[in-house]
């Protein structure tokens, strides 16, 4: 499985930006899709995440401001950002795996053999 994410951008604050992420390769049968962002110096941490049966999870930092979304036809896995903070910039990661049911993310290990995980792309919010 190949995960290629897309959209990043240097914007200011306030603004928005819509993250993509396409899938390739043996996508069947991922169940759970979720993105990560990690800024310099601090860990990586869940951001959002949307299950088969279309539950999502949001982390409280971006509660209310980010939306994570998927196109099952495009195999292509969304996250659209409102009201974007200078906190928000950071790589960003999207992350799939076939385990049901969906772990938190938090449980998500980058090592843990059960996890696909893209490249990452770069956003930046400046004050």
């Amino acid at each position: 499985v190949q995960l290629v994410e897309s959209g990043g951008d240097s914007v200011q604050s306030g603004e928005s930006l819509r993250l993509s992420c396409t899938a390739s390769g043996e996508t069947h049968n991922m169940y759970c899709l979720a993105w990560f962002r990690q800024a310099p110096g601090r860990e990586r941490e869940g951001v959002a995440r949307i299950d088969d049966d279309a539950t999502t999870v949001y982390a409280e930092s971006v509660q209310g401001r980010f939306t994570i979304s998927q196109n099952k036809t495009k195999n292509t896995l969304y996250l659209k950002m409102n009201t974007l903070k200078p906190d928000d910039s950071a790589m960003y990661y999207c992350a799939a795996r076939r385990n049901w049911p969906c772990q938190p993310m938090a449980e998500w290990d980058a090592s843990d053999g059960l996890t696909y995980w893209g490249q990452g792309t770069q956003v930046t919010v400046s004050s």
